[in-house]
């Protein structure tokens, strides 16, 4: 990161990467350990939950196609499905939990060596399970906008499927609805992902952390919506990759599994550097300085060096210059 804010704001699409990319081998070791702590399990968790749903599927597809008695049926078939929210259940829960470490380690990292401190792998540790809880906090809110979203778009389809779904028409609306879903969809992560920033690094969480990640967004929304949607397409990718071969040879599916899971892995990684630098990039656009000092007491105080600043002043923001902290003795 041998940019300043000034130059910050110049950075585009392919500037961006670049400047991820580049921070990521700079900083290789402590980037390597943070993905083998929380990426690789969280790359795993997902390449095998495709695998087990999928055997559970087919588990009970062919139980409802066996000709058993019916008590004994509807017995297994309900054990098997209790199984099978169990087992989503577990999965969405580390997902949930992984993502939300990653994220954390990932912006602290990044926020600490842009203000020139000492990150290690011990402190990004001691300060994962501190950032956490308000990014869980962030994360349900999202996950309300999007369910929200999801809700109303169900519901503009089932009024185009039953009024003008078998005419030519209908079909040119279906697509333009569906690409306008899309737009809408990776603009909601873009919010998502600069949220889950100004949670680490700011006072605000939540509804409020959401609100201002779209107000930094104004202004780069297509470098946003770019950044999101070339990481939705390589991560499709990798997935069509990995079932188009998991259930091959042996040996050949093994191959092409671990080829998946690297490739996932690092493409989490430079994901989660990208959005904290697409963060820094919005605040220079809106000529909001990030006073360092202000930047390292916030961090400082995750680890207990300084009193956090979200504590002293919930008006704290890291566009305004922030008083010299005062070390605890």
């Amino acid at each position: 990161m041998d940019k300043d804010q000034a130059e910050m704001q110049n950075v585009g699409f392919f500037g961006l990467f670049k400047e991820s990319i580049k921070t990521i081998f700079s900083w290789k070791k402590i980037f390597t350990q943070i993905t083998l702590t929380f990426i690789l399990p969280l790359s795993f968790i997902y390449l095998a939950h495709i695998i087990i749903a999928d055997i559970l599927d087919l588990r009970i597809m062919l139980r409802e196609n066996n000709s058993e008695s019916r008590y004994y049926y509807h017995r297994r078939a309900s054990s098997e499905w209790l199984g099978y929210w169990i087992f989503k259940f577990v999965y969405l829960t580390f997902l949930f939990l992984f993502s939300l470490l990653s994220t954390a380690a990932i912006v602290y990292t990044i926020a600490t060596i842009y203000t020139g401190g000492d990150v290690t792998y011990k402190k990004v540790l001691k300060v994962v399970p501190r950032v956490w809880k308000r990014l869980a906090l962030t994360f349900l809110w999202i996950y309300l906008g999007f369910f929200i979203y999801n809700v109303v778009s169900g519901v503009v389809g089932v009024i185009w499927s039953t009024t003008i779904a078998d005419s030519t028409f209908g079909s040119i609306v279906f697509w333009v609805c569906f690409s306008l879903y899309c737009i809408g969809f990776v603009y909601l992560t873009a919010i998502w992902q600069l949220a889950s920033v100004v949670t680490v690094l700011e006072s605000d969480y939540g509804l409020k952390a959401m609100m201002k990640g779209h107000q930094l967004i104004k202004g780069k929304r297509w470098l946003s919506w770019f950044v999101f949607f070339v990481l939705y397409c390589v991560f499709a990718g990798i997935l069509m990759l990995f079932y188009a071969f998991v259930w091959s040879y042996m040996f050949f599916s093994l191959i092409i599994g671990l080829v998946c899971l690297f490739l996932l892995m690092n493409m989490f990684l430079v994901g989660f550097v990208a959005q904290t630098m697409l963060y820094l990039v919005c605040k220079s656009h809106h000529h909001e300085p990030i006073d360092k000092l202000g930047l390292s007491t916030q961090l400082g105080s995750y680890l207990g060096e300084f009193e956090p600043v979200f504590k002293v002043n919930k008006d704290v923001e890291l566009g305004k210059t922030q008083p010299h902290p005062q070390v605890q003795v």
